[in-house]
């Protein structure tokens, strides 16, 4: 049962602002039930009669099991289908489809593991925290955002984990600069074993080449839109290579989120390379 997704009508139970984002958590037992850190929610949008036709997806920051089952949604507003839902309050009713995705896979044993999350991307590492302290983990923090209201957790963070580095573009808190300005001395104060990361593509890729700097494996959950949030859309494709060594379009909402950070093509996202199984230019030929 862990990991099928189900379709509910989930309840509205709270709403709240947390700094600069929006928090809705919604009575889903069937979704609780199943998630597992990493996993996501594709949301209906605008009701009924609406145009808005695509769902849209939500990693889930939290999952409790209150009232049977709830889970927590953090978001931003960027357009007309995330303002709806902002608008959302206690007893509205909303149809989610969930958990999706592939989820984080976590260490056999006890490991040393760096956290890094930017803006709300940070919301997803949490119920990750937990579960990686559960095995024995070490945990350390490194979230960040343009400035001080787009920091998402820092308390939070710094209550669990063993160090939490905090990081604004504006120097507004913590250190000023990015994630990845503090990544390097965070991975060798902590001798990480492994990194994760849930942020803008940029950053991921930035995270991903200063843990290959320091030969750690690195986990990414990827921010790219997902429409039908099942597979079906193909509009969340990337370019990641495979274990045989073989570039292919695979899709965020079904081979991922989560990817191995060496494994995905970050400067050709956006793109299908030349060289990609399948692709006009003949990728096809380059696979022995």
């Amino acid at each position: 049962m862990a990991g099928t997704p189900v379709q509910v009508t989930g309840t509205v139970l709270t709403t709240r602002r947390v700094d600069a984002y929006h928090a809705l958590t919604v009575v889903a037992p069937g979704i609780a039930e199943r998630y597992r850190p990493g996993h996501f929610v594709s949301v209906a949008v605008g009701g009924a009669y609406t145009s808005m036709v695509t769902r849209r997806a939500f990693f889930i920051h939290d999952v409790k099991a209150d009232y049977g089952g709830t889970v927590e949604l953090v978001f931003t507003t960027g357009g007309p289908g995330t303002a709806w839902l902002a608008e959302r309050r206690a007893r509205d009713t909303l149809d989610l489809v969930g958990p999706l995705g592939r989820p984080f896979p976590l260490p056999r044993d006890p490991a040393n593991c760096v956290l890094v999350g930017s803006d709300y991307g940070s919301a997803v590492l949490f119920p990750l925290a937990d579960a990686l302290l559960a095995r024995g983990c070490r945990v350390d923090f490194v979230i960040g955002g343009a400035e001080a209201e787009r920091v998402f957790g820092a308390m939070r963070a710094r209550r669990m984990a063993e160090t939490t580095t905090l990081t604004t573009e504006d120097g507004s808190l913590g250190l000023r600069g990015t994630v990845t300005d503090a990544l390097p001395s965070v991975i060798a104060d902590t001798r990480a074993d492994a990194v994760y990361a849930c942020a803008p593509m940029a950053t991921l890729r930035a995270v991903t080449a200063v843990a290959m700097e320091f030969d750690i494996p690195v986990q990414v959950a990827v921010e790219e839109s997902m429409a039908c949030g099942i597979g079906v859309c193909m509009t969340c494709v990337l370019p990641v290579i495979g274990e045989d060594g073989a570039t292919r379009m695979v899709r965020a909402c079904a081979e991922g989120p989560v990817f191995r950070g060496e494994r995905v093509r970050f400067e050709d996202v956006g793109t299908i390379p030349f060289d990609a199984l399948g692709a006009p230019g003949g990728g096809a030929r380059h696979v022995s």
